[in-house]
């Protein structure tokens, strides 16, 4: 075996040798790591390398809204550049993100060092049973919009880019609603490659501390526990300790709970909006890097370094194990769709719990003084070192579930839905005719709206009653099996109240609008004819009356009469979309 790796880096290095370019070192290292490259040498940097090396291969995987080239750099052996010669030969796809916040720019710098010592055999045998695909820069857009002044909680490189796109999008509260053309992009390349292990770089913000790096992982119940399993075991419990012995201090990513490290820290959930959180919806292990901004920028792009190296070290020896991980959470999902269960219960909503253990968290001495600036107290850190013991609150409960039905049935005038269904690579048919069925679906209530745009959208939160409703269904409507292994997306979007849903990104908000109105002076006479009839609702109106606030408002007693009323528009806050759970015969003919 060590015959074969000598011999594959030899291979590696006289490839890499045959068209030796003058320099490869990366425009960090150039500068001592005081900069880092604009979005045109990044390119550059990519293109000579794949002229350089036969294993590494540079493209583009779409465009930006400003229509640049999102970058690829993909490095194999055997070229194996496609997703369908990786499958054959049987090698892990490893995709690495960086720069989806343009001003943090460690990973980008990290990946391109590492793609070189690729290039030039160096570390060519990690390429043995993987094939890496590594975007440098995502935010390409965000990234040309260089400035010394980007990121004021931290310390370099010199200029950096911009956290938002050119239509001002975080593209990591993207990954569900897909509004960005790059992450149109991303979910396509996804799709194309299914990525066996997924890693994205970032820098935090925040407190000061002494750890180098951290990290975090899905590990609660939004991951299938296949997937949770192979990562604390093979990661958590192999690499980290790796990282510690090259002399770096790494912890869980954390969140402070109060202002002060002391309060105590929590840990972070990712909704699927976010890009671990969506990983771990596909059933695939997902790695979030956070180097701490206050360290120095070749500190941050070493560790970075360091710890994709070791992962992906350690996933040449874990391969067969992460397969395996991978197909029992793929068709555990897959069977779950077969058979409608009423007892199963979906997470939709996660919290972290008030139950805390202590945690021995190695920070920095510091005061708490009075500000001549905010007139408050400040936090003023010093650089000597202190370990504190805080509570750290690590445990995750669910709040919002539901059983899961066998379809879902989007009707074809929602077709921006449909699309985003598609863009994700759900699986679906359209309906051959039309059909009316009744259907499980959602009387939506209390709606309330968010009061400023919130990545371009004004979302959501509402209350979802299940109700049972005949709903007509135009031929070409959507039919979503769960049967299959994309499930945890299409439930995740088309259940109300998901965190990251279609109706909390405000997709639908146009089914709360009420289209027609009374007249008073009309609803008047009609309340009062409701009213000679009906003791029953008499004796309701009556009871609402010792409301003070319904008593003393007009129109709110007029629309209890209307409301009532045949007059009223029953389809207000009703959601259009269905749920199937018993797969009858006028389904089956629908996409015969």
């Amino acid at each position: 075996m060590k015959v074969k790796v000598v011999l594959f880096v030899i291979l590696a290095f006289s490839i890499y040798s045959q068209s030796q370019p003058l320099d490869l070192k990366t425009y960090a290292e150039k500068t001592d790591y005081r900069r880092t490259p604009s979005y045109s040498q990044t390119i550059e940097f990519a293109q000579k390398l794949d002229k350089t090396s036969r294993l590494i291969k540079y493209e583009s995987f779409g465009k930006s809204a400003q229509k640049r080239d999102l970058p690829l750099l993909i490095a194999a052996s055997d070229e194996d550049f496609s997703p369908e010669k990786a499958r054959k030969n049987q090698k892990l796809v490893v995709l690495i993100l960086a720069c989806i916040h343009a001003g943090e720019s460690d990973g980008k710098d990290a990946g391109l060092a590492l793609f070189r010592d690729i290039a030039t055999g160096k570390e060519a045998e990690l390429l043995k049973s993987i094939v890496i695909l590594f975007i440098p820069i995502y935010n390409v857009d965000g990234h040309e919009n260089f400035s010394p002044y980007n990121r004021i909680n931290q310390i370099g490189p010199e200029e950096m880019g911009f956290r938002a796109t050119s239509t001002n999008l975080n593209l990591n509260r993207d990954f569900m609603k897909a509004d960005a053309p790059e992450t149109k992009a991303f979910l396509a390349l996804w799709n194309k490659w299914k990525p066996d292990f997924f890693i994205d770089s970032h820098v935090t913000d925040g407190a000061d501390h002494r750890y180098d790096m951290t990290y975090e992982f899905p590990r609660s119940y939004e991951v299938s526990s296949h997937i949770r399993d192979w990562m604390i075991e093979n990661f958590e419990k192999k690499v980290i300790p790796k990282i510690e012995k090259e002399g770096y201090l790494v912890t869980r990513y954390f969140e402070l709970v109060g202002r002060e490290i002391k309060d105590g820290i929590a840990t972070f959930i990712a909704t699927p909006r976010f890009s671990t959180g969506y990983a771990a919806l596909r059933n695939r292990p997902a790695l979030l890097l956070e180097s701490h901004s206050l360290k120095p920028y070749k500190t941050r792009v070493l560790v970075t370094y360091t710890m994709i190296k070791k992962v992906l070290e350690e996933l040449e020896e874990s391969k067969n194990s992460l397969k395996e991980a991978i197909y029992k959470a793929e068709i555990e999902t897959i069977n779950r769709g077969e058979v409608f269960n009423p007892n199963y219960r979906f997470p939709l909503q996660l919290q972290v719990t008030k139950q805390a253990e202590p945690f021995l968290f190695k920070g920095y001495e510091y005061l708490i003084e009075d500000s001549q600036v905010s007139g408050a107290k400040k936090i003023v850190y010093t650089k000597k070192p202190s370990d504190f013991v805080v509570p750290k609150y690590d445990k995750a409960e669910i709040t919002v579930s539901v059983d899961l039905p066998l379809f879902y049935i989007v009707p074809v005038q929602w077709e921006e839905v449909i699309s985003i269904l598609q863009i994700h690579g759900i699986q679906f048919y359209r309906t051959k005719k039309p059909l009316t069925l009744e259907v499980e679906t959602y009387r939506l209530t209390e709606p309330k709206w968010a009061t400023r745009p919130f990545e371009g959208r004004i979302t959501l939160t509402c209350n979802a009653t299940k109700v049972k409703e005949k709903l007509f269904f135009p031929a070409n409507s959507a039919l979503i099996p769960l049967e299959q292994e994309n499930a945890n997306v299409a439930v995740n979007l088309l259940e109300p109240l998901s965190a990251d849903s279609f109706v909390s990104w405000g997709f639908f908000n146009a089914i709360f609008e009420q289209k027609e109105f009374y007249s008073d002076h009309v609803m008047e006479k009609i309340a009062e004819e409701m009213l000679k009839g009906d003791e029953k609702l008499k004796k309701e109106f009556e009871e609402k009356l010792k409301d003070a606030n319904f008593k003393q408002n007009p129109r709110a007693r007029l629309n209890f009469f209307y409301e009532r009323s045949p007059y009223y528009d029953k389809k207000i806050g009703l959601y259009p979309i269905g749920r199937i759970t018993e797969l009858k015969s006028e389904i089956k003919e629908a996409i015969r």
